[in-house]
Order: C-alpha cells, then sequence, then structure tokens
C-alpha cells in the first residue's frame, strides 16, 4: 500500500464517485478523487434535480387554470424564464457545496481538474500536469448525451445539457427523440407555454414500455397541444438567424426557435487514457 500515493483514485465527482470516495475513505482507506466541472455529476448539475425543478414549475400553468374550479380567484399570471434558471441554479449551488463538504468530511481529498490514465496505477492531472499513483483507480465517469449520426447541421442542435441554461424560453421547440428524456422536456416546455412538435423514428414513443402505457402518454402528450411525428427522422438543420428550419427523412420541414435531441446517452469515456490501462472500448 506504501508503494502507492493513494489506495483509491476515483475519477468523476458525480453520485457514483462520491459514494465509493466517501464508503472507502470511511473505512481509513487514502482518496483522491478529481472532478474537472461540478461536484454532483449528472443527477445533480445537468440531470434528475434540475429535471424535477422544471417539470414541478412547469405545471404551474395547469394548476392556476384549475384554481377557478376550487373556489379561488387568481388575477392573471406572467412567467419569467430568467428567474426561474437563476433560481435553478441557486439550488445547484447549494446541492453541489454539499456534495463537496461531505466528501471532505469522510477524509477524501477532492482535486479540481481532468484526470487521465497513464497506466494501471497512475493518473495525470492535467490541472498541473501531476501524476499520482494508486492500487486502484475507480471510473466514475457517467454518460454524456449521443446525438447520433453527423448530420449537415448537427452543430445547431442541443442536448439536454443546454436545455438548463437556455437564455430565453423558445416560443417552438422540435425535439427528436421518444425515450423518456425526449419526452419530459417536450412536457416541460409545453407546460411554459412553448409550441412542440416531438420527432421519433419508431412507430410510437416509448420504445420497450408497455404498450397500453405508450398508447396512453401519446394521446395526453397531444391533449396538452404537443405534436407528435412518428416514423422519420430529423436530416438536416439550417440555421436563419435566430431561427431553424428542421428537414425531416419524409421530406417536410419545420420553423422553430430551438432544435434539441434526445436520442440516448453514451459512456463518457472519450480521451481518458482507457487504452493505457488494458481496457478495451466496444466501438459500437
Amino acid at each position: 500500500m506504501a508503494d502507492f500515493d493513494v489506495d483509491l483514485f476515483v475519477i468523476g465527482g458525480g453520485s457514483g464517485g462520491v459514494r465509493a470516495a466517501r464508503i472507502a475513505a470511511g473505512y481509513g482507506a487514502r482518496v483522491m478523487i478529481a472532478e474537472e466541472y461540478r461536484m454532483g455529476g449528472t443527477c445533480v448539475i445537468r440531470g434528475c434535480v434540475p429535471k424535477k425543478l422544471f417539470v414541478i414549475g412547469s405545471h404551474v400553468r395547469h394548476e392556476l387554470e384549475d384554481a377557478a374550479g376550487f373556489g379561488w380567484t387568481v388575477p392573471p399570471a406572467s412567467f419569467d424564464w430568467p428567474t426561474l434558471i437563476a433560481n435553478k441554479d441557486k439550488e445547484i449551488a447549494r446541492l453541489e457545496a454539499a456534495y463537496t463538504a461531505n466528501v471532505e468530511k469522510s477524509g477524501a481529498q477532492i482535486v479540481k481538474s481532468r484526470a487521465v490514465i497513464e497506466d494501471k496505477h497512475t493518473v495525470r492531472l492535467l490541472e498541473n500536469d501531476k501524476k499520482v499513483t494508486a492500487k486502484y483507480i475507480l471510473i466514475a465517469t457517467g454518460g454524456a448525451p449521443n446525438h447520433g449520426a453527423a448530420i449537415p447541421g448537427i452543430e445547431h442542435v442541443i442536448s439536454s445539457n443546454e436545455a438548463f441554461h437556455l437564455a430565453r424560453l423558445p416560443k417552438r421547440i422540435v425535439i427528436q427523440g421518444g425515450g423518456y428524456i425526449a419526452l419530459e422536456f417536450a412536457g416541460i416546455f409545453a407546460g411554459f407555454g412553448s409550441d412542440v412538435t416531438v420527432i421519433y423514428r419508431g412507430e410510437n414513443i416509448l420504445r420497450g414500455f408497455d404498450e397500453d402505457v405508450r398508447t396512453h402518454v401519446r394521446a395526453e402528450m397531444e391533449k396538452q397541444g404537443i405534436t407528435i411525428l412518428t416514423g422519420c427522422t430529423v436530416t438536416k438543420v439550417d440555421r436563419h438567424g435566430e431561427d431553424f428550419t428542421t428537414h425531416l427523412s419524409n421530406g417536410s420541414s419545420l420553423a422553430s426557435d430551438q432544435v434539441m435531441f434526445a436520442i440516448g446517452r453514451h459512456p463518457n469515456v472519450a480521451n481518458l487514457g482507457l487504452e493505457n490501462a488494458g481496457v478495451a472500448i466496444n466501438p459500437a
């Protein structure tokens, strides 16, 4: 053990990495955890937590509409997107601080740097080009959005990551994807008043789910004004100033203020140096 700088080196400060670091440190291991962005990972920073805040916020409009039936008189309400974003950011910052504090309390050391693998027992911190040796290296880097094939105009497309930081609420948005992430954001934007169109390659949304659930969810989304186009894909995205034209495989096109893809995620291991530790990666 003494031949290494630490017993455990964790790459990634998300839910998995933080938990592993805390537990290991709690048993007396010398632990170092590297995070190049923000502690908390996908769930806290760009996933479950901000998504839930958006979902709750988007439901308020429907509750206001229903209030009259329960005897409430509510004056005309207005919504301010920048206020939601600012308050969401405050909550995320609070949770990130809690994650950081809990790791430090456990005795593990946090380094704010990207870490790459040099060999089976060595990592290099890019922030200061320092090398750290470890008996065990744990990869907890999570996943990242996958946009699929490199179609013309793919650079204009956002993922769920960027959706949490838009400067303004889009009046019209096209979302490609039929899974729960795509549909959650379709409901969120529609709840805030956006004109939403969902594009999905299959015959119906939520592939792999119960058929009755798929049919019911689609019907309810369409009742809320969300347009769902199935059996086609996005083949090209053109930009015209602040507007976009999305071309579909069925020959039609759509105008919008924003285009978002939520068609899946892949392991976040690019340029991590896994090959230096003898780890093979499936190219698919």
